[in-house]
């Protein structure tokens, strides 16, 4: 039979795996405290974007965006989704098959208990959403992102 010691000990060590690898302090080109990014962001944003949280589906306005520009990370302007990878995953969310190259990070997200890809910005750090492997082609991926944690960038009409 398993003590309470023992069940708490495991409890911490799974806790401990379960914690992404990008929380790690000295990771990031951005790094700020929890009162500083809270000074900077919005609470829906601060808990998406720093306390991986999710948005409601089907409530953020960039969910039925289409135009031509570019997504950007809310936390620290950097550039993450081009508008040419966006498509309609009827998910309630932001769906895109590819991300701007170099600028989204991965790690293995645990919080339901199976492992998930959890998207994160390269700069920053800040929680973007999930990629699953259920996209169209060309990449078979659909990076699952919250509008919360995006700012669009329309493209410049003089620069056509």
């Amino acid at each position: 039979m398993t003590d309470r010691r023992s069940l708490l000990l495991s409890g911490a060590a799974f806790l401990a795996a379960a914690t992404p690898a990008f929380a790690r302090k000295g990771e990031f080109e951005i790094e700020k405290t929890p009162a500083e990014w809270k000074a900077v962001l919005t609470r829906e944003e601060y808990y998406v974007l720093r306390e991986h949280g999710t948005e409601r589906a089907y409530t953020s306005p960039l969910d039925k965006l289409y135009a031509d520009g570019t997504y950007h990370c809310a936390g620290c302007d950097l550039p993450v989704y081009p508008s040419e990878t966006k498509y309609d995953s009827r998910t309630g969310w932001p769906s895109f098959w590819d991300a701007v190259e170099g600028n989204v990070g991965t790690s293995t997200d645990y919080k339901l208990l199976y492992p998930r890809t959890e998207a994160h910005c390269a700069r920053c750090g800040g929680h973007l959403g999930h990629i699953f492997k259920d996209g169209p082609a060309p990449t078979g991926k659909r990076h699952c992102i919250n509008g919360v944690a995006l700012r669009f960038k329309p493209a410049d009409a003089s620069a056509s």
